[in-house]
């Protein structure tokens, strides 16, 4: 069908839409990653955080028996107290989170930082186009994607109470600290669980997503054929700007002829101006040549300006052929043109 996206993305339409923001991120692998480093350093700063709370704890529970009421002060120190203490165990996780975050989505997308993304999007707002969200292939798939996640963790979690509840009155004879440890490590392992799920489904949903995403890119045959206009110019337009070049550069060419010595012709078909001025020249230097229609205008010009206008067949051709415009002579030419040049300084009265 016309207009059928049925063609890969152009190395251009990509650097276009990496311009615009719009990238393959995968976002489960993303939550994955921040999922498993959340859990590993809490679990490595667990004894810290437990003995700093421990601290806090200890601190205000002795006030509880020695002040009846709280001042001002010792509210503010409270409170102080409480951000610092929350600052200690939250800061380390929140910021390996953040790091992990930003590491796995800049391990995919390599280092790209757009402004595109953040101009508002009124279109966003129209109903219409939330309809076609709701009802597309990626909604079914995200919806599907959900349900399965919500249905692994609900039976990590009834695995886990199934298997902890009766653990649970064993903890009435541990003291805090083993008692939060055991928690802690059992919490640990059901996350440890989860995330092992998750990251299978991640795997899958990856692949769904780049082959989404590469679908989402894909152009129609018409759209290349804009690009390649764009990129290498309309042929039109190319076809009357190389037009244009060639007829500035023959003016010009024909604006040398005036300075020949002598052109050669054969007889109407090519014709070549040379020029000779031993104080500048090593070599016979073509000013102009040219072949049927610009052959008779070189004669007619030359002519014009009173240069004498020689006829040689096989010179003619050959300068033609060999010779560059304001290129001196081949050195096979050299005998022949000297022959030539020399009748026509006897003929000015130059020799």
């Amino acid at each position: 069908m016309p207009g059928e996206k049925t063609e890969k993305a152009t190395p251009k339409r990509r650097r276009d839409e990496r311009k615009k923001g719009n990238v393959f991120v995968g976002k489960d692998i993303v939550t994955v990653f921040t999922l498993l480093g959340g859990f590993y350093v809490l679990k490595f700063t667990f004894l810290s955080a437990y003995s700093t709370l421990k601290g806090f704890l200890l601190k205000y529970m002795g006030y509880i028996e020695s002040i009846a009421d709280l001042s001002g002060d010792q509210i503010r120190e409270m409170a102080f107290d409480i951000v610092i203490t929350a600052a200690k165990i939250v800061a380390p996780i929140m910021a390996l989170i953040v790091i992990l975050s930003i590491a796995a989505t800049m391990f995919q997308t390599k280092p790209l930082f757009v402004l595109e993304s953040l101009k508002p999007k009124f279109n966003r707002l129209s109903p219409l186009q939330g309809l076609k969200k709701i009802f597309s292939l990626r909604s079914t798939v995200e919806l599907l994607k959900g349900l399965i996640k919500i249905s692994i963790l609900f039976y990590i979690l009834y695995d886990f109470i199934k298997g902890e509840i009766l653990q649970l009155p064993r903890l009435l004879s541990m003291d805090l600290l083993t008692a939060c440890g055991y928690m802690f490590q059992t919490v640990f392992s059901m996350a440890l669980k989860i995330a092992m799920a998750f990251a299978v489904i991640s795997v899958f949903d990856y692949f769904y997503q780049k082959w989404e995403y590469e679908r989402q890119l894909k152009m129609s045959k018409q759209e290349i054929k804009e690009e390649y206009k764009q990129l290498e110019g309309d042929p039109q337009i190319k076809g009357k700007i190389k037009e244009l070049q060639r007829k500035r550069a023959m003016s010009r060419m024909m604006q040398q002829v005036p300075q020949a010595d002598v052109v050669i012709k054969n007889p109407t078909h090519f014709a070549v101006a040379l020029r000779y001025d031993p104080e500048r020249d090593e070599a016979p230097v073509l000013l102009a040549k040219g072949q049927d229609e610009l052959a008779l205008r070189i004669i007619k010009t030359a002519e014009q300006h009173g240069i004498f206008v020689i006829e040689n067949k096989p010179l003619a051709r050959g300068i033609y052929a060999a010779t560059d415009l304001n290129q001196a002579l081949p050195r096979e030419f050299y005998g022949a043109v000297a022959e030539i040049l020399v009748h026509v300084y006897k003929l000015n009265h130059k020799i």
